[in-house]
């Protein structure tokens, strides 16, 4: 995979993760929470809609972490786009740092919450990040990776 394709495929799953981001976030707001009352009911498997986005402590943990996930991808999005055709291994550092951390945090609480479905979730967040960046690659120029 060369460079401008890798840079796309983070682009793609950075922009699918802000929404995701926003989507959570969202939930702060009860007339909003419908959506990830159904991510959750699928993550505690059967979808049966016993589980519930609601409550404030639900509700600012929403807020707080849809905010980060959408800072998180907004984060790798500017590390593929400005960084990463310039200097592609300090861009796979960085981008493979915080997603190895974000997904054994993640998927380890997951299971320890009593959902271990999340966990197996999050292999698919991990591959889209992981994958184009996995195998080292040559910088290119700025304007060939945009």
């Amino acid at each position: 995979m060369d460079t401008t394709a890798r840079v796309r495929w983070l682009k793609i799953g950075s922009a699918v993760t802000f929404g995701f981001g926003i989507l959570i976030a969202a939930a702060a707001i009860p007339a909003l929470q419908a959506p990830t009352g159904l991510l959750l009911d699928l993550v505690y498997f059967p979808v049966d809609g016993a589980q519930q986005n609601d409550g404030e402590a639900a509700r600012i943990l929403s807020a707080i972490t849809g905010g980060v996930l959408a800072g998180w991808a907004a984060m790798i999005w500017l590390v593929a786009t400005e960084l990463y055709p310039r200097d592609p291994a300090l861009g796979r550092r960085l981008i493979l740092t915080s997603v190895g951390i974000w997904f054994v945090i993640d998927s380890s609480m997951s299971i320890a919450a009593g959902a271990p479905l999340n966990a197996f979730f999050n292999v698919g967040f991990l591959l889209v990040f992981a994958l184009p960046v996995w195998k080292p690659a040559a910088p290119v120029s700025a304007a060939t990776a945009a």
